[in-house]
């Protein structure tokens, strides 16, 4: 007498089709998500690494019943060496950390500048930023896995006439948009068919034989960094599309149209000489005809608006205006990254305007922390810990899900 056939449930056929969809782009993405995330997972630690391998340009020894130098009188000095106009001064809470002067050289088209780091105590310079590291060529590299696949250091085109920067980013950010997918799949299928067995997706089952604890580690480790994962797949793919960010943008409600751009491209090559000849030129005529009070002043001003302890970086009055303003981070282990801002009269340290962050709309606060959300600088060192596990488990995920597709297959032979 043959066995009769049980009908399968609506959620036992909504889950084989998830199941399906979650193998499919975990197999086609698989590799350039180990990639992406195993390079992501050192990334991390960026600042820290390359902190670590130049200490002398961050660190100072803090000498006994020594004052630190006022940071103006340091003006002069990084402005004869930089031969250019510093446009912003950071002045650190940790008392053994450098002071660090931003300058700008006309005809120079870096967009930060030139950062010299100078020792608060005896004002010599440790160094400047155009000193690389062998570190920092290696966070280089990373970057460029991480972003492009290694393909923006390939000059001839792969396919056509299209930059290989360019395929390089589609195919990161193609990967990345099937691992979202895998998440938001595998956020389903992760319930069992029997819903009081919820509890059996949470644990490892470590004297289990190792398919199973194969198994166990894909469904459990991907369940506790869920979160840091859609994260950090649905914030990276702005970065390789546009449509993409235009639609994020358009999401949260911050999104703005680009104005047309007029003329020709000699047109706007000309104006954009002249802009940067200009701007460099007011620089130079405001540094000298604004005076500066001690900034001292500034930022006795800037505690009375923002009463805690944090790092100061002033961007110095450009462009003809009097105004000076001064960003503020707090700092410590769950430190937010973003930061306060409060604008000053240059010549009286009156405040005219306070910005804390914390007081946006909620959706402005996310469209402004896109890249401190995807690489886990949100609340400083404590979400770059959750970060680094989070993205080591990614790195993992691809290599757990095609062994427990790999055994099943044989089960079925």
């Amino acid at each position: 007498m043959a066995k009769k056939v049980r009908k399968k449930t609506t959620w036992q056929k909504t889950r084989k089709l998830f199941n399906d969809i979650h193998l499919w782009v975990g197999l086609i993405s698989g590799i350039v998500v180990v990639v992406i995330c195993f390079s992501g997972t050192i990334y991390t630690y960026n600042t820290e690494l390359r902190e670590w391998a130049a200490p002398h340009l961050h660190q100072v020894a803090v000498p006994a019943d020594t004052d630190r130098i006022p940071a103006e009188s340091l003006l002069p000095k990084i402005t004869e060496l930089s031969g250019g106009t510093v446009t912003a001064v950071g002045i650190p809470a940790d008392p053994a950390r450098t002071y660090t002067f931003t300058a700008r050289v006309e005809g120079d088209n870096s967009r930060r500048g030139t950062i010299y780091y100078v020792n608060p105590y005896t004002g010599a310079v440790t160094g400047s930023s155009k000193e690389v590291t062998k570190t920092d060529e290696f966070m280089q590299m990373l970057f460029s896995l991480h972003r492009w696949l290694l393909l923006d250091r390939i000059e001839e085109p792969l396919i056509g006439d299209l930059p290989n920067r360019k395929l390089g980013s589609y195919l990161s950010g193609a990967a990345t948009i099937l691992f979202t997918l895998g998440v938001l799949t595998g956020m389903v299928i992760w319930f069992p068919q029997k819903l009081r067995n919820w509890r059996q997706g949470l644990a490892i089952k470590w004297s289990a034989n190792w398919k199973r604890i194969n198994h166990d580690l894909h469904n459990s480790l991907a369940f506790y960094s869920l979160i840091f994962l859609f994260v950090m797949g649905i914030t990276g793919p702005q970065w390789s599309f546009p449509w993409y960010r235009t639609g994020l943008q358009k999401a949260l409600g911050t999104y703005q149209e680009q104005p047309a751009q007029r003329g020709g491209d000699g047109q706007r090559g000309r104006s954009a000489s002249t802009a940067v000849k200009t701007d460099a030129g007011a620089r130079a005529d405001q540094a000298a005809s604004t005076p500066l009070l001690p900034f001292s002043a500034y930022l006795a001003a800037t505690d009375v608006a923002l009463p805690y302890m944090g790092d100061y970086q002033l961007s110095l009055p450009q462009d003809g205006a009097a105004a000076l303003s001064i960003r503020k981070n707090r700092t410590g282990f769950f430190a937010p990254a973003a930061s306060d801002q409060v604008t000053l009269d240059a010549t009286t340290a009156k405040v005219t305007e306070v910005a804390i962050f914390r007081d946006k709309p909620f959706n402005e606060r996310v469209a402004s922390s896109i890249k401190a959300l995807h690489v886990g600088n949100v609340y400083g060192p404590f979400t770059k810990l959750l970060y680094f596990l989070a993205c080591l488990v990614a790195t993992t995920l691809p290599i757990t899900g095609t062994m427990i597709w790999l055994n099943k297959m044989k089960k079925r032979r």
